[in-house]
């Protein structure tokens, strides 16, 4: 059964509701709406349409072919993709003062279409939200800036000042871009995302940004959102938004850490922390639901990875043994093997405190809906089977650990190419289980790309074996 997006709108003041939005956009002097959703990939489609149609982009939606979008499992004799507005979510946009933007909802035949991320990940919620829960949380994307000409690209740098080998903070390599990074912030609080601090990262021209937390679909929408706004700002500064995971071998590459915890659905009372009384079974301050949570997460971690790093590119992160310390700064940062424990950056699963656990695996290029059904399905899989993860790791370093060791300590390595990590999930029903419909579109679109992947012939190939034999 699909969970009604509707349901998640207050449907019994929505006639006010439209009111307010319609005074308010009116107000605020904006002329055209864009309705957005998002591809199989998490990237944005649009359409533009004057502010007139507010109430067709509710009713009815904005028409799209869906067979010109990945993975919306329709072709082009299909009836049309309608995208109707969540009137919950209209905001002007800053730069742009004359539009507003609306993320949507998708329906093919009036039918709530299974194949939209958005709609699955409320579907997700819904299952959740029958056991009495439901998942908050937030995501930190790091990109980097970046120019491109003839020869590839290179970091933004415009006073060659952002040259360290350990640059993350540095005051420097942050102030030629604090004008960015200060519209950045002003903006994204604008429409309200909650941000409250940002910095340069590990790598040449790279940063971060910090929101605040809410609801798994407010966490997506805010993640898209983002990466649509930074795109637009850095082209003011003569710069491209990059979320391509590693772009450089030599530097860090970028995620999308997603901070979680599982809460009461009626009161919103997260569930994480132990009560008084309950016993600390695994050290960390943690109630058995979070543990069991984790359970399940770890139990799934290799189908998920398929999610959480979606791109070939994606797996250029996750490194083990010596390439762990293979970018200039020394680390990769970047979780390979599947562990939990106190507040540990080697950790995939890192607790900075009982209140929320740091997933630190996934790829800036992830789509957040999918990555957020996918751990629903492994998480409420640990919760309802009691899966112990073990004992927590805590005060090691994981990345130093030898092979020996991590078997010795039951850590699985995560898929280190696309096709591994692909294999996994088509095993995996209950990782697909939370993709729903998308499950078999995406592992036949993540196939066809390692395919076409594979046929290219690299200048590293050549030069090292050209003349070997």
């Amino acid at each position: 059964m699909l969970y009604n997006p509707e349901t998640t709108q207050d449907t019994s003041n929505l006639s006010e509701k439209r009111k307010q939005v319609r005074q308010m956009l009116k107000e605020q002097g904006v002329e055209f709406i864009l309705a957005q959703f998002v591809d199989i990939h998490g990237a944005p489609k649009v359409k533009q349409v004057p502010v007139d149609c507010f109430d067709s982009l509710v009713d009815n939606g904005a028409g799209f072919a869906g067979a010109a979008v990945w993975g919306m499992g329709l072709g082009p004799e299909n009836h049309d993709l309608m995208a109707r507005t969540d009137i919950d979510t209209y905001v002007q946009l800053p730069w742009i003062p004359n539009v507003a933007i609306a993320n949507c909802d998708l329906y093919v035949n009036n039918e709530i279409w299974p194949y939209c991320p958005r709609n699955n990940l409320k579907r997700m919620l819904g299952m959740m939200a029958e056991k009495g829960l439901t998942l908050n949380g937030g995501f930190e994307p790091e990109h980097f800036l970046v120019v491109q000409d003839e020869n590839g690209i290179k970091p933004w740098d415009p006073l060659n000042l952002d040259t360290l080998a350990k640059p993350c903070y540095d005051f420097k390599g942050m102030a030629q871009s604090i004008e960015y990074l200060q519209d950045i912030i002003r903006y994204g609080n604008q429409m309200g995302f909650g941000i409250y601090q940002s910095d340069h990262e590990d790598a040449n021209g790279q940063y971060e940004i910090n929101f605040d937390w809410s609801d798994a679909v407010t966490a997506s929408d805010r993640l898209v959102l983002f990466r649509l706004m930074s795109g637009q700002i850095a082209q003011e500064y003569g710069a491209i938004a990059t979320y391509v995971a590693k772009p450089f071998k030599d530097k860090t590459g970028s995620g999308a850490h997603l901070h979680f915890h599982v809460a009461d659905a009626e009161s919103g009372k997260n569930l994480f922390p132990l009560e008084d009384g309950q016993t600390d079974w695994k050290g960390l301050g943690l109630s058995k639901t979070a543990i069991h949570y984790i359970g399940g997460l770890l139990k799934h971690c290799r189908a998920i990875t398929a999610v959480s790093s979606p791109q070939i590119n994606c797996y250029r992160r996750i490194q083990s043994g010596e390439f762990v310390y293979s970018s200039n700064s020394g680390y990769t940062w970047t979780p390979s093997f599947a562990s939990y424990g106190d507040n540990n950056r080697t950790q995939l699963y890192r607790c900075p405190s009982p209140n929320r656990f740091e997933d630190r695996s996934p790829s800036a290029m992830v789509n957040p809906y999918l990555l957020l059904a996918a751990q629903i399905a492994a998480g409420l899989d640990g919760i309802e089977n009691e899966i112990d993860p073990g004992e927590a790791i805590c005060g090691k370093n994981i990345w130093n650990l030898s092979v020996d060791q991590r078997r010795e300590m039951g850590l699985t390595l995560l898929p280190q190419n696309l096709m591994e990590a692909v294999e996994a999930l088509e095993e995996d029903d209950v990782v697909k289980s939370g993709l729903g419909a998308i499950a078999d579109e995406f592992i036949r679109l993540k196939k066809a790309e390692w395919g076409e992947f594979m046929q290219h012939v690299t200048s590293w190939e050549i030069k090292r074996t050209l003349t070997m034999l």
